[in-house]
Formats: C-alpha cells, structure tokens, sequence
C-alpha cells in the first residue's frame, strides 16, 4: 500500500495509470464499494471521474476533517484537479503535485486563493502537529484579514494557549494520558510511562503530547518526568475531560471528574483509539491513545 490511491471508472483506467506511475500511487477500478474500500487505509485519494459520482460516494463515509483522506477530483479531459475533501490535509498539496501532468490545481481554501498560510500548512511545513484541532477555524479565519504572529517556544517552557491559539508540536502519533497522586516524584513518573510504552510496544519519540487534568499544573513530579522524557505536557480543564467516556473506573470521581489517563488521551488523540486502556503502577496511571 503506498498511501495514495487512483480511483477510476474503467474507460478511464489508462490513464488512472499513468496518474499513478507519477504519483508513486496504487490504481483501483471505480465500484460501488471502491471507495468504502480504501477510505480507511489511504492518506490520499484521486477520483478520476465527475465530481457527482466522487461526492456521492464519499459523503456518507465522512467523519472528521482531521481523520479523512484528502480526496481530489480529476475530471475526464484531465484538464483541472479539485480538492473535494482535504485541502489543508494533503489535498491542496496532491492536487499541485498533479501539475506534472499538465492538470491545473483548483484550490478553493480561504487562505492559499489569498496567499496565506494555514495552521495546517505551518503545521506540515514545520513538521509538526496541531494539538487543539479547534482552534484552526479561529486562527486561520484572523489570518484572512492579518498578519497573525508565530511564536517559537525552544524549552524548557511552559505555553498557557487560549482557544483561539493554535499549539504546534513535533509530529506524533500516540497521546499518552498520566494520573498521578499528590506530590509523585519523577522519578516514579517516568517510570511508570517508560513502562506503560514498553507494554504497548511504542517509543517516546512516538508520542505527540502528555496529558493530564489542569488540577496536576502544580505537580514538579509530573512535569519534571515529562520533560525528562522529551515530551510535551498538555493540562487539560475538567469540561474537556469529562466530555470523553473514561471506559475504567476511576477514582478521580472524588475531585469531579470522570478520569484522568484514559480521558486525556481520547481527547487529544487523533482516531480516539486506545491502544492501552489504564494502567496503574504504584501512584502512577497511564493511558494512551492513538
């Protein structure tokens, strides 16, 4: 699997084929269930047919913008390449890759039709990840009507982000929630997290963000673990928390809140998948999700 897929109707296959010898990109006949097939298994997906049939096929498979392959629509006469589905994730970018062909990119986003940058657009160029998904709608609307300024925190440092800040981090797959109790050495921290990521097969240099309760911001133990893992941590508020399904009992009911290591995963966590549900090691809970 090569991560991005040709989709064509078979009149069309020759040249599905020569679209995909330049893309590096698999090529699947057009199908009642083509679609459906590889919208979970590919990044990226070319639909060399009507927009029509593309959109139809694909509206009743969208879930999230930040889940969802990019999806571009070449039309027949392979005169012009449109971003149905994607354009800040990829789309954009597959789109201008299909220029080589002599296909013009239409590209409809509010920031590149005026020559800006997007959050995302940052985010891939930077190598990096945004972890409060929200926050781009705000951002990149200011940036339609200004400058919007970019700050770079190097570290050690700590980042309070309102919602209309977007927080970019190093680019990671895995959001590793942490419990702790009141006054948890590091040591005991890091260990239990070290230990957790050993049992779910995954490296540190896997891991997008560290989270935990806003209740924890005072906890050196915590913080300092973290850091010592080259890891970013991310204080999450109880309404947050408590809007994520912590699938184990937990005693964080005491101080209001519905758990801590498998809520502040989930919230993070790109697929909202965990792939190690709460683990407890001496004062130390850990979750992590993907």
């Amino acid at each position: 699997m090569t991560g991005t897929v040709v989709i064509a109707l078979e009149r069309f296959l020759p040249d599905a084929r020569r679209i995909a010898d330049a893309l590096g990109a698999d090529v699947l006949p057009y199908g009642p269930d083509a679609f459906r097939k590889v919208f979970s298994g590919y990044g990226r997906i070319v639909a060399l047919m009507s927009a029509g049939i593309a959109v139809r096929q694909i509206a009743p498979l969208l879930t999230d913008k930040w889940r969802d392959p990019a999806v571009v629509v070449v039309g027949p006469d392979l005169r012009y390449a449109v971003p149905v589905v994607g354009g800040h994730h990829g789309g954009n970018d597959l789109a201008r890759e299909l220029a080589a062909l002599g296909i013009e990119a239409v590209i409809t986003t509010a920031t590149e039709t005026r020559g800006r940058e997007s959050v995302e657009g940052i985010a891939a160029r930077t190598g990096c990840d945004v972890v409060n998904r929200d926050s781009t709608r705000a951002v990149n609307a200011a940036m339609l009507d200004a400058d919007v300024p970019l700050y770079a925190v190097t570290g050690p440092g700590i980042v309070l982000a309102a919602p209309g800040v977007s927080l970019l981090v190093r680019k990671g797959e895995y959001v590793v929630g942490v419990g702790c109790r009141k006054g948890a050495p590091a040591a005991e921290v890091a260990a239990a997290v070290r230990q957790a990521l050993g049992v779910a097969g995954i490296g540190p240099e896997e891991v997008l963000v560290y989270a935990t309760t806003i209740k924890k911001r005072s906890e050196a133990g915590l913080i300092d673990a973290v850091a010592e893992l080259g890891g970013n941590l991310v204080f999450l508020d109880d309404g947050t928390l408590n809007a994520e399904e912590a699938p184990s009992p937990s005693r964080a009911s005491l101080i209001g809140l519905a758990g801590v290591a498998e809520p502040a995963a989930l919230a993070i966590a790109k697929r909202k998948v965990l792939v190690l549900v709460k683990q407890t090691y001496g004062g130390v809970t850990v979750a992590i999700a993907r």
